[in-house]
């Protein structure tokens, strides 16, 4: 019994004992801890960086992609994958815009019209996906060219302007010195974390994602569910295209091109497998805003736009090689 007892506390598992602390520490809270980690940096680097206007700037900036990436998050979640969000966005613009313009129609009219040809959008994807049986990867490669296509014809190949003063408040107003865009965002990543993480359309969605063939057996209609997070997806970059549009105060049918590799981008980073089952729209939060520190530090260090995408890419790929690490 006393060897035993010494064995246990022996300095050698002691060691081993406080690396696997490490390690389970870094897997729940390492994004957390590169995040604070490069706010500390940029702050050293950058006096301008940690001023509240700078700060309000970076959320502003990443709300659009944000947003989009809490529909990304659910999608990826399910083994999917959304390619056409940045292209919804676009067809959103033009359309809401055609609604938005001064005494034509009342704000709500614009908002509701843009959400509802979001998920119009990621319906149809879902349907493709989950009834058709086709990967996502070429149902949103699809939904992507057709949507920006839509747009295109839609406005003519041309901007669409002139808008009401309530539409730009959506993009460009403040209440209590705090734009009201960053309050959409709250709103937003309030509502999906809760149905992610509190409801039972969360919890199918992570059966699905983990096992699809234990899901069906399980009973869980995978159909529906893909469905439902597909339209979902579709809905949050509705509502980003709106946000976008009154942010520039134009429907643009070229607008928000690479918006969903920069979604997918913050949702890989924030800790989503790709391998499906993993991932939490906190995490989705914190990704997106690891790109904007980096992306408003770089700026205000004046580093070239060119060699900002050369960072950028190697952060995907090092969260993506991280993600593998853990899975081993």
């Amino acid at each position: 019994m006393g060897n035993i007892a010494i064995e246990k506390n022996s300095p050698s598992s002691q060691k081993e004992a406080s690396k696997e602390k490490a390690r389970i520490i870094f897997r729940k809270y390492g994004i957390f801890l590169i995040f604070i980690g490069m706010v500390i940096l940029m702050s050293f680097l950058s006096p301008n960086f940690l001023t509240p206007s700078n700060l309000i700037n970076v959320i502003r900036q990443v709300a659009v992609v944000a947003i989009v990436g809490f529909g990304v998050t659910m999608i990826i979640i399910t083994t999917g994958i959304d390619l056409a969000s940045g292209s919804v966005i676009a067809l959103v613009s033009v359309i809401a815009a055609s609604f938005a313009h001064p005494n034509q129609y009342p704000v709500i009219v614009p908002v509701i019209v843009g959400l509802a040809v979001g998920a119009l959008t990621g319906f149809i994807s879902g349907i493709i996906v989950s009834k058709g049986k086709i990967p996502a990867f070429i149902a949103t490669l699809g939904m992507m060219i057709g949507a920006r296509g839509a747009a295109l014809i839609y406005s003519n190949g041309k901007p669409i302007t002139n808008f009401s003063d309530s539409f730009d408040f959506i993009g460009r107003g403040y209440i209590l010195g705090i734009p009201f865009m960053i309050y959409v965002l709250a709103v937003a990543f309030i509502v999906s974390h809760v149905l992610l993480s509190k409801t039972k359309f969360g919890k199918y969605v992570y059966a699905i994602g983990g096992n699809e063939q234990a899901a069906v057996v399980s009973g869980i209609n995978v159909s529906k569910y893909l469905l439902l997070v597909y339209t979902y997806a579709g809905l949050m970059s509705g509502l980003a295209g709106v946000l976008f549009t009154s942010r520039i105060s134009a429907g643009q049918p070229t607008a928000a091109v690479g918006y969903e590799l920069d979604a997918i981008a913050g949702v890989v980073i924030g800790g989503t497998s790709l391998s499906g089952g993993i991932g939490t729209i906190t995490g989705t939060m914190i990704g997106a805003l690891i790109i904007g520190v980096l992306n408003n530090g770089l700026d205000l260090l004046h580093v070239s736009a060119y060699w900002q995408q050369i960072v950028k890419a190697f952060i995907i790929v090092g969260a993506v090689l991280i993600d593998k690490m853990r899975h081993k």
